[in-house]
């Protein structure tokens, strides 16, 4: 009797430890929180930070965070004055609290960024586990494109950044 109580108390410690390892991994994805204008290859991701705008985007929120005055705001979409395609604009991963915080870092590390066209993003990506992503279209039909109307060529429901030194998941 002591044995099978052993026994059953060992396969419910196993089960035990699996289901908080499973609960652990899918915790540290976030594929589907990511905007469709993201870049491929990457399946967590805070923050996009996009040099072209010199803003980033919070992941997770679905907003931009950009500087007004000596100020970071967050919005659900970047001002008139900032000019970019977030479709064909370059943007890093990055994985760290606030990174605002650090944005000379940021702006003098990916400068050589800023301009650069031609990076793969997740609405063109025919990889699955980008099936169910985030569009930001919010059910307007427009699969995260403003086409230029109502919010001077941004799309208000995306975000940028990245961090992970070119290394992708």
């Amino acid at each position: 009797m002591k044995k099978i109580l052993l026994t059953a108390m060992l396969l419910a410690s196993c089960f035990a430890f699996k289901a908080n390892a499973q609960l652990h991994i899918s915790l540290g994805l976030n594929i589907g929180s990511q905007p469709d204008w993201g870049p491929v290859g990457y399946d967590h991701a805070e923050y996009y930070y996009i040099p072209d705008a010199d803003a980033y985007y919070d992941v997770p929120n679905h907003q931009y965070v950009y500087l007004q005055g000596n100020s970071w705001v967050h919005g659900a979409a970047l001002p008139g004055n900032y000019h970019f395609d977030p479709y064909n604009s370059y943007k890093v991963v990055v994985n760290e609290p606030t990174p605002w915080v650090h944005a000379a870092t940021y702006r003098a590390k990916y400068r050589g960024f800023k301009g650069r066209k031609g990076q793969p993003v997740i609405r063109d990506s025919h990889d699955n586990k980008y099936k169910n992503h985030w569009n930001g279209n919010n059910g307007h039909g427009n699969n995260g494109h403003d086409n230029g109307h109502g919010n001077n060529g941004h799309d208000d429901h995306g975000k940028g950044g990245h961090d992970d030194h070119g290394h992708r998941n």
